[in-house]
């Protein structure tokens, strides 16, 4: 009772005006401590990112930052060499003889490196540096982003390069490195547009293509293109500045690797002496038989260049896409225009199956190697069958030599040559 009564005194003798205002007073001063407890979970992380700082946010930008994400999550930041010129260099330079003994000593030293485990050790993993540990758990997100983005976003457009042959050349282990590279993205089954499903239309043609962003280049290899007579003119009315890929392979190497594979379809098939000859007592060659006219490749070359100059094709060979995987590469994407991202260290050879493999990624359990129906082993052919073809082929293949500008040194091993085959 001497609580209230004391209370009505002190209201009588204030004016309820200052209680207010004291009241009022008080709650602003609780709101103001409380916005500023939280503060911190209110602001927004401007510094989080610093790849964003000092630059306006435009499409342009954003395009440019994706790029280079792009290649991290590829490289891990660092850089392959510097881009070299495509051009082959004349038959006697000095600087041909100069990279082939380079090629020579860089797969010597590759195929001794260890390829029991293709990726980094654990220890070294383990004292790498702080840098490098925040480039990688970056990469971990660009690799993600660069999947999702590149197919639900871009657009897809016809090819601007193509893989135009030839069959058992090593074309599919040259389409899988390059789909490495965070700028080049292919089909990976043939399409046979120009050969088998032209009368379905360059709409159809462009929707089997991968969505592309800016600075990307879509891709498709499909090897019976090089064969195909009115291949060439299709090619040139869908892209006058296309570029043209051509891998070639010893022509007696690729015909054994080609008939291989026919035999593991068909066992009852003739033998490849049978059918290479037309009269093996005359020594008629039966050059009619598909697996033989593939390899007279100056023959089909001729068509191609009615409409395409050579420095619109890359010839890629096909030996030494197996003993020197890196080295064609570097060729191959310095004649693309793109840096050189797929190098060495993507390989490690495959002694079981007699060529190179690309490393496992770091979310895949096993190894990126071809499938089982690649590095088959060739059957046995009479050392004289394959005599008799080399020496078909020679003045074939110096013309090649003559129109390329290369010489691929065919005539060097008169065996049947590597023990499988890549494609």
């Amino acid at each position: 009772m001497a609580f209230w009564s004391g209370t009505s005194l002190f209201t009588s003798k204030v004016p309820r005006k200052i209680v207010f205002m004291f009241t009022l007073s008080l709650s602003v001063t609780y709101l103001f401590y409380s916005l500023m407890s939280c503060y911190n979970s209110l602001q927004f992380p401007l510094q989080e990112n610093y790849a964003y700082q000092g630059r306006p946010v435009t499409e342009e930008t954003t395009l440019v930052t994706l790029r280079e994400k792009l290649y991290s999550a590829s490289t891990g930041g660092a850089e392959g060499p510097g881009a070299a010129s495509s051009s082959p260099p004349p038959l006697s330079s000095s600087s041909a003889v100069k990279d082939h003994a380079e090629a020579e000593q860089r797969t010597v030293e590759w195929i001794r490196a260890p390829t029991a485990s293709p990726t980094k050790p654990a220890a070294a993993a383990r004292h790498s540096s702080a840098p490098e540990k925040e480039r990688r758990d970056f990469s971990t997100t660009d690799r993600d982003l660069r999947v999702n983005c590149t197919m639900d976003y871009g657009e897809k457009k016809l090819p601007q390069a193509i893989i135009i042959g030839v069959k058992k050349g090593g074309t599919r282990a040259l389409l899988e490195a390059l789909r490495v590279h965070p700028d080049v993205r292919a089909v990976g089954n043939e399409p046979h547009f120009f050969d088998r499903n032209y009368e379905k239309g360059f709409d159809w043609y462009r929707d089997l293509m991968p969505s592309t962003l800016e600075g990307q280049i879509t891709m498709e290899k499909t090897p019976s293109y090089f064969v195909t007579n009115h291949a060439p003119k299709r090619i040139h009315s869908m892209a006058r500045d296309i570029k043209l890929i051509i891998v070639v392979r010893n022509p007696v190497t690729r015909a054994i690797s080609d008939y291989t594979q026919t035999l593991s379809k068909k066992p009852e098939i003739p033998t490849f002496e049978v059918l290479a000859f037309k009269n093996r007592t005359l020594g008629l060659i039966d050059a009619s038989w598909s697996a033989l006219r593939i390899g007279i490749y100056a023959l089909h070359l001729e068509s191609w260049m009615q409409y395409f100059p050579l420095s619109q094709m890359h010839f890629v060979s096909g030996e030494r896409l197996i003993v020197d995987p890196a080295g064609e590469m570097g060729k191959v994407q310095d004649f693309l225009g793109l840096k050189r991202i797929v190098t060495d260290k993507h390989f490690y050879f495959n002694k079981t199956k007699g060529f190179p493999c690309l490393k496992k990624p770091e979310d895949s359990s096993t190894p990126r190697c071809l499938g089982k129906s690649k590095g088959r082993t060739h059957p046995k052919i009479d050392p004289d069958v394959i005599r008799r073809l080399h020496k078909f082929y020679k003045p074939f293949n110096m013309m090649f030599y003559q129109m390329t500008g290369q010489n691929f040194e065919w005539e060097l091993g008169e065996d049947s040559g590597p023990r499988g085959s890549q494609d």
